[in-house]
Parts: structure tokens; C-alpha cells; sequence
């Protein structure tokens, strides 16, 4: 009967920790999660308007105004660093934080599509980067709600 109080302990330990954490399990679609993280950096790449490209963007070169530069940081933060650390982890935590702040960054890509769209004569127009990441971050979006809404558990079924 000693070993009893023990393994309690231990398992006491065990299901108060980290790992009892609620976890969501992303399956197949861990990859399309992975294909519109590497998507997002190669349109970061690319030229977001005229041939400044979003890594220019995101260092604050090229003087765009800051819904361009806001797009830049909030789709790499949550875009490519929060999901990465969602797939890694599994945490479901993590996937709602994903889906809020992807949702957050389309609505951010938006308004920088619009001031470049609405810049003065002779300013170029949006890229195909910025292009590229506004839809990567909703493809990124649309997993994320998908992936977190869905977790065991996570929900009442009736």
C-alpha cells in the first residue's frame, strides 16, 4: 500500500500540469496550416506595392503609412509565429488566439489593400505580395476557427 500514494502523487502532478492542458488535434490539416505559413513568407518576398517588398514593409522602409506596416507585423506574429507555436504545441489556447488574430490581420490586409488603392496619383497600386498575403492570412484564418471550434470537448453538443 505504499506504492498507492506514490503513483496518486505522481498522477496528481501529471493531470495538473502542462499536459492536461485542453489540446486540439489539427490532423490533415496541420498541413495546410504549414503550406499557407511557408505561402504568407514567400508573399512577404514579393513585392507588396511598386518594388518595395513586405520584409521592407515590416522594417518600415519605403514610407507606406502604417496600415501596410500594421498588416506586416500583425501577419507575422500571428500569421507565421503563432501558428507555428499552435502546431508545435497543440494547444488549443493557442489555436483561438490564431484564429482571432488571423481574423484581426485579413481585416488589417484589407485596409492596407484600400490605402493602396486609395494613395495619391502616381503611387503605386498593391502588389502581388500583399495580394498573396491577405488571402494567406484567410485561408490561415479559416483553419485556425476550423481547427479550434472543433476541438473534443471544446463545445456544448446538446
Amino acid at each position: 500500500m505504499s506504492s498507492m500514494p506514490d503513483g496518486l502523487d505522481r498522477l496528481d502532478r501529471e493531470l495538473s500540469g502542462y499536459r492536461a492542458w485542453p489540446r486540439l488535434d489539427p490532423g490533415p490539416a496541420a498541413m495546410v496550416v504549414s503550406v499557407g505559413v511557408l505561402l504568407l513568407l514567400v508573399a512577404h518576398a514579393l513585392p507588396w506595392t511598386g518594388s518595395i517588398s513586405g520584409w521592407n514593409v515590416l522594417l518600415g522602409d519605403g514610407q507606406l503609412g502604417i496600415l501596410p506596416r500594421l498588416f506586416a507585423i500583425t501577419s507575422l506574429l500571428f500569421g507565421v509565429i503563432g501558428s507555428t507555436s499552435a502546431i508545435l504545441t497543440r494547444l488549443w489556447a493557442i489555436g483561438w488566439a490564431c484564429a482571432l488574430g488571423c481574423g484581426f490581420s485579413v481585416v488589417n490586409g484589407l485596409w492596407a489593400v484600400w490605402s493602396r488603392n486609395t494613395a495619391p496619383n502616381g503611387a503605386p497600386g498593391p502588389g502581388i505580395g500583399l495580394i498573396l498575403s491577405v488571402l494567406c492570412m484567410a485561408l490561415l484564418a479559416m483553419m485556425w476557427v476550423r481547427l479550434a471550434w472543433s476541438r473534443p470537448g471544446g463545445r456544448a453538443d446538446g
